[in-house]
């Protein structure tokens, strides 16, 4: 009787462990004050995070193409960003 409790709390806690991983934010740390030309040329897309409560620190993340991590950048690369942006679609067309 008493291993069967043992089993189940063992199941159970496990369960909880698994399940709350999903839930944990990735938030940025730390951020560059500099991004290279370059890196943000292969910028494919970004987000602000928001210093909300989950996340200490506001921050520009960048999701760079051939990179499997994205990069955390300072919000006043936000301007440079889509300026580079606008230049590569009108260069596309």
């Amino acid at each position: 009787m008493d291993l069967k409790a043992v089993v189940s709390f063992i199941c159970l806690a496990a369960l909880c462990l698994t399940s709350t991983e999903a839930g944990i934010p990735k938030c940025c740390l730390q951020t560059a004050k500099k991004i290279s030309a370059h890196m943000l040329s292969k910028v494919e897309k970004w987000e602000v995070q928001q210093n909300n409560g989950v996340c200490f620190i506001q921050a520009l993340v960048l999701y760079i193409r051939g990179r499997k991590k994205p990069v955390c950048a300072d919000l006043g690369i936000k301007r440079m960003l889509k300026r580079r942006l606008r230049v590569g679609s009108n260069r596309a067309v």
